[in-house]
């Protein structure tokens, strides 16, 4: 590595650990319980994730979408290749294939995203065939690095909401050397399943120019062209994609809403009011308010 080189390393190393701080704030709606999400994936499935990082902050706000962050379970892939023989007493085995800007490609455990929000997405039909092999090229990318050198590729992300139009959020995304960009999680994603021709935004095409012009979903639709003209897809490609079902895991194992436990409220004491006070200075209560409970309820979900 020559000096020029070494100090953009350096730089693009410092800018990479500040992306990759957590911002505060960050509370999980539904944070996902690990033993759950293992009994309902499959191989092959995308993992989306609601990260906390502040490069999360600007995807979410350059792709409009809740989601920044996409990882693909492989279930025992790693296992079965050998890479993971000698797990110590209580290590977890990495079930999730990732990519991210300070490590690159590397295997992770489900637990990782214990406290986030997430999303399962499932392409329907893949043949179990087709999901081995787009399991193994994600496996056979494990080590690949994000070039850091590249300092316009993170540049882009140190201001969480840039001001640019709407039209041109989604492409900001694109700037930057392509061999970086290709070290992107749903990039990397998205080429295993050009492997065995699995379709992700489908193909759109123009219609005549009139309609083209007066179509409410014009902006939509030049979008999606442009996108898959440079190949690059953000997590939020993988929920709108008509060919992946979104799974639930609480529905997918068996939801009855009349098994759940409720707990009542108790109802907020009114507030004294002198002038409804009587003579002897005892307040008199409100019409209807005795033996009445707050109509509210919190749940208090047993799985």
């Amino acid at each position: 590595m020559s000096f020029v080189d070494g100090i953009l390393d350096n730089i693009g190393r410092w800018i990479a650990a500040r992306l990759e701080s957590e911002s505060s704030g960050y509370e999980p709606f539904t944070p996902s319980d690990p033993e759950i999400l293992l009994q309902v994936l499959q191989p092959g499935d995308i993992l989306l994730v609601e990260g906390n990082q502040k490069i999360s902050t600007a995807i979410k706000y350059l792709t409009q979408s809740t989601w920044s962050h996409s990882a693909m379970f492989v279930g025992k892939a790693l296992a079965e290749s050998g890479a993971y023989k000698n797990l110590k007493d209580g290590e977890e085995l990495p079930m999730l294939i990732e990519v991210n800007i300070g490590e690159g490609c590397i295997a992770v455990p489900l637990s990782k995203y214990r406290f986030f929000n997430t999303r399962i997405c499932r392409p329907q039909g893949l043949t179990w065939e087709d999901r081995e092999r787009v399991v193994a090229f994600m496996v056979s990318k494990i080590g690949l690095e994000y070039d850091t050198r590249n300092i316009i590729d993170l540049m882009r992300y140190l201001i969480p909401t840039p001001p640019v139009p709407t039209r041109w959020r989604r492409r900001m995304l694109a700037l930057g050397s392509g061999a970086p960009t290709k070290a992107i999680c749903s990039s990397l994603i998205a080429q295993a399943f050009q492997q065995v021709k699995y379709p992700i935004l489908p193909i759109v095409e123009r219609p005549p120019e009139r309609n083209w012009v007066a179509s409410p979903y014009a902006y939509s639709r030049r979008e999606i062209l442009h996108i898959r003209h440079h190949s690059l897809y953000a997590p939020r490609d993988f929920d709108i994609s008509p060919y992946f079902a979104i799974i639930k895991p609480t529905i997918e194992k068996g939801f009855d809403y009349k098994k759940l436990t409720w707990g009542k409220v108790a109802a907020p004491k009114p507030a004294e009011n002198k002038d409804d006070q009587s003579p002897g200075g005892n307040s008199q209560p409100s019409e209807g308010s005795e033996g009445k409970e707050e109509s509210s309820a919190r749940i208090l979900f047993k799985p």
